[in-house]
């Protein structure tokens, strides 16, 4: 069961951090490559305790769907959002924002079990957790950029505030 754990220091208010991470419209853009879109549930502005989002992107060439919940939220500091349905057999993504020396360290912890048994985990090895590691990484370059940007995050804030 692989673990994939990034670290990012973002020079932005914990408070800023947190609502960009859990929010739907900003993961349509760091996803803009696999045309990812909210299709059910909580479909644009921030996503909370007990709300979920169906994601249908494609990956690998395959258009597939997703559902997660949010699962546990305290606000600023961490939230997890878990598989309800989709191509993994499961997974619990944490997110963990800390203030040190005036910055944010925020904290990914994706734990996942991928499907078909001794066959999800050769696809582990041989690309699937580089490929998710990457997508993770990608989407944190985003929430940074758009945090430390206040022109950026703000017209963001401004379009989810007014869409919830």
């Amino acid at each position: 069961m692989p673990v994939i754990t990034l670290q990012t220091v973002i020079n932005a208010p914990i408070g800023v951090i947190f609502n960009l991470s859990r929010s739907i419209d900003l993961h349509k853009i760091s996803t803009a490559h696999t045309n990812e879109e909210a299709v059910d549930g909580k479909t644009s502005g921030l996503i909370g305790l007990g709300e979920s989002v169906t994601w249908k992107a494609k990956h690998f060439g395959v258009t597939q769907l997703l559902t997660s919940k949010i699962t546990a939220f305290n606000q600023p500091s961490y939230f997890v959002d878990e598989m309800v349905s989709g191509a993994f057999k499961r997974f619990k993504h944490e997110h963990i924002f800390v203030v040190q020396n005036g910055k944010v360290l925020m904290t990914d912890v994706f734990n996942y079990t991928s499907p078909y048994g001794v066959f999800g985990r050769i696809a582990d090895v041989l690309f699937l957790k580089r490929y998710m590691t990457n997508l993770l990484t990608e989407r944190n370059k985003i929430i940074k950029a758009f945090a430390e940007d206040k022109s950026k995050h703000s017209a963001l804030l401004l379009f989810v505030s007014t869409s919830v």
